[in-house]
This record gives C-alpha cells, structure tokens and sequence, in this order.
C-alpha cells in the first residue's frame, strides 16, 4: 500500500516547499524590485528626471 520511503521523501518535499515559498520567493522579489529601483535611480541621475524635452 503506503510505501515506507516514500514518507520521508514526503517531508523532504514539504520542506523545501516552505523554504523556497517562505524564504526565497520573497528575498527574490524584493532584490527584484530593490534593482529596478535602483537602476531607474541611476538613470534619472545621469539623464535627468523624465518629462519633456521642449
């Protein structure tokens, strides 16, 4: 029926599911978003603010 082995790896499964959707997604969208920032920042410094050109 149940498979022995397969409980641990069951368990297995369901930590790394709540490392990857607990810790990482996360830290992933903020560095995310954190560079975009960053990088629209950068380019307003050295282009200027957006608007128009007249």
């Amino acid at each position: 029926m149940t498979d022995p082995q397969s409980l641990p790896a069951k368990a297995q499964e369901l930590k790394a599911f709540l490392v990857l959707s607990v810790l990482l997604a996360p830290v992933l969208a903020l560095g995310l978003v954190s560079g975009y920032g960053f990088m629209v920042w950068m380019i307003q410094l050295l282009a200027g603010p957006p608007g128009s050109l007249s």
